[in-house]
């Protein structure tokens, strides 16, 4: 496989994890290599969409080692999003001892370091059984599936354009907030209309107003202003982002930079130097162009790359492929 040139789509590994609830109490969990389940018809995923996931990466050092980028958080918000909807708990250790033996089980599948993709992992949490009404199911399903990726926008570290959408992606005080399918499911046509259009994805604005910008496709927004601080949107419908906690953390501590969590009006955007998405899949995308309402109210030079941006981007990589060794408790080191 020519890693390098990997895509952000799935390509098949050896081993499926599966774990399952019933009675009050989950099963031991297991691992298999059929990645095919059967559920009843009934189950509640398949009618209210009773479901959450999460999405993380395993990394390969130059020594040979395998790295998890802070996976305690993950299992900490797959936690918070089955509380909203209903769902049992992973006690956040079983969490991460069942990521770390499916990223054993498929080890071969982690690319090599220095390629730029990863082994990416996405676990899974459901309702199943026979079940009619718009109530919580009393069973569910827990699965961990992984594949070798790419950047999820074509290109690293290489700037794109955006359209606002006009469409909303959740709702206020909705479940904008968790990583439930239904958030993404809304996310499908405004997505596939900005790519028609020629852009990578697109900005969506806050629900309630549409003047402050909430989330980018997938991803979450970041800002550099020209004064030098980091600017990160707050808003209720905002997926809390490991990825975009993690910048905040390395602009301030290594880059000197003030963080600020507060509303970001789309009228405003002059006020950055630079802008741009990022998330466990689109790591740091730089964002050169934003389209709205029929004119471009935001444009930077489309073959650059702004200082911070680049800066951010190389201290997070290092750490994740283990270059560099800070912040120690980042970094779950899987081993052989």
């Amino acid at each position: 496989m020519d890693y390098s040139s990997l895509g952000f789509k799935y390509y098949p590994t050896d081993y499926y994890y599966i774990r399952t609830f019933k009675d009050g109490q989950w099963s031991e969990g297991r691992l298999t290599q059929d990645r095919f389940i059967t559920i009843s018809m009934f189950s509640q995923v398949l009618h209210y969409s009773q479901e959450a996931f999460e999405g993380l990466k395993a990394y390969a050092t130059k020594d040979g080692c395998i790295n998890l980028f802070r996976p305690d958080m993950n299992a900490k918000r797959l936690q918070k999003s089955c509380r909203r909807l209903l769902m049992p708990e992973i006690p956040e250790k079983e969490f991460i001892r069942a990521v770390i033996e499916i990223v054993k089980a498929n080890r071969n599948h982690v690319p090599p370091y220095g390629s730029g993709a990863s082994l990416y992992i996405r676990p899974v949490i459901f309702g199943i059984g026979d079940n009619l009404g718009v109530n919580p199911a009393s069973e569910f399903m827990f699965i961990i599936m992984t594949s070798p990726v790419g950047p999820y926008f074509k290109g690293a570290l290489k700037p794109v354009r955006m359209l606002v959408s006009e469409y909303d992606r959740a709702a206020p005080f909705g479940t904008g907030d968790i990583k439930t399918g239904g958030n993404y499911a809304s996310s499908l046509l405004p997505n596939r209309l900005a790519k028609e259009q020629g852009f990578a994805d697109c900005i969506y604005l806050d629900p309630a107003t549409h003047t402050k910008i909430d989330e980018v496709g997938a991803a979450n927004f970041f800002g550099i202003t020209k004064s030098g601080k980091f600017v990160s949107p707050v808003s209720s419908s905002i997926l809390p982002s490991v990825t975009q906690d993690s910048l905040k953390y390395l602009a301030m501590d290594k880059l000197g930079l003030k963080v600020e969590e507060r509303d970001v009006y789309i009228d405003k955007l002059d006020e950055f130097a630079e802008v741009g998405a990022c998330g466990t899949a689109a790591a740091v995308t730089p964002i050169y162009e934003i389209f709205h309402q029929g004119k471009v109210i935001y444009s930077k030079d489309s073959e650059k790359v702004g200082f911070v941006s680049t800066q951010l981007s190389k201290i997070m990589n290092d750490i994740q492929v283990g270059d560099v060794k800070i912040y120690k408790n980042w970094i779950l080191k899987v081993q052989n």
